[in-house]
C-alpha cells in the first residue's frame, strides 16, 4: 500500500516535532529514487523550511538526520555507515552545555545502524556528539532544531525488532541475524533515551 501525502500541518498547534526512521535513504542516487520517495522528500523539505524558519523544536533521528542535513546544505553519504551495534558516543564541549543532553554522561553507549550518515555538517550547525567511526552523532541548528545519528528511541527489544524487519534490506548479511541479535542483547545502553525525555520536558 502506497503512503499518502503528508497532511497539512498548522505548526501553531504543535509544541515540537519528532521525525524518525523510514525505508528511504537521503543519499540514494536521484535516478534510483521512486516517485513516492521523491514526493516524500519534497514534502519533508517544505515542512523543514517552516520548522527552521520558526526555530520550532524538532528532533530528527535516523531518516530525520539525513533530511535535516540535506535541507541545511550539509553532506550525507555512505562514508560513515554503521552496522547494527552499540558504539561509544562522546559529547563535545557544546554538547556538555546543551540542555537536550542534560544528565547525559560525557561518554555513553548508544545503538546505531545506518547505511548513511552526515559527512559534512551544515553551515552554522553545532556539533554536540561524535564517535570514532562516525564523527557526527548529534548536532543542533539554531537553538531548537536537533538531529541524532544514534537511536535515542530504541531499546534492545526495539533494535532486535528492527534487525528482523530489515534482515534483507542490506544492513548486514541475512545469515548473520543471530550474531547481530546476540551483540545487541549484550550491550548496556541506558543513556540515549534521556535525549527524548529532555526534549519532552523542555518543549512539551
Amino acid at each position: 500500500m502506497e503512503a499518502g501525502p503528508l497532511p497539512s500541518l498548522d505548526l501553531d498547534d504543535y509544541a515540537g516535532l519528532v521525525l524518525g526512521g523510514s525505508p528511504f535513504n537521503s543519499s540514494d542516487p536521484p535516478e534510483e529514487k521512486s516517485p513516492v520517495q521523491l514526493r516524500v522528500e519534497r514534502e519533508v523539505a517544505a515542512l523543514l523550511d517552516e520548522v527552521v524558519a520558526r526555530d520550532l523544536p524538532f528532533l530528527g533521528a535516523c531518516y530525520g538526520i539525513g533530511t535535516l542535513v540535506t535541507h541545511q546544505g550539509g553532506t550525507v553519504d555512505r562514508t560513515y555507515a554503521e552496522p547494527i551495534s552499540a558504539v561509544e558516543v562522546s559529547l563535545t564541549a557544546e554538547g556538555r552545555r546543551d540542555p537536550l543532553l542534560s544528565g547525559v554522561p560525557e561518554r555513553f553507549d548508544a545503538f546505531v545502524g545506518h547505511k548513511e550518515a552526515c559527512r559534512v555538517l551544515p553551515p552554522g550547525a553545532v556539533l554536540l556528539a561524535s564517535s570514532p567511526t562516525c564523527p557526527v552523532q548529534m548536532f543542533r541548528v539554531r537553538r531548537n532544531v536537533y538531529a541524532t545519528q544514534f537511536h535515542p528511541e530504541l531499546d534492545v527489544d526495539g533494535l532486535v525488532a528492527r534487525a528482523r524487519i530489515y534482515q534483507h534490506a542490506g544492513y548486514f548479511p541475512p545469515g548473520e541475524l543471530d550474531d547481530v541479535i546476540a551483540r545487541v542483547a549484550a550491550a548496556a545502553v541506558t543513556e540515549p533515551a534521556r535525549v527524548l525525555s529532555n526534549f519532552v520536558r523542555r518543549y512539551g
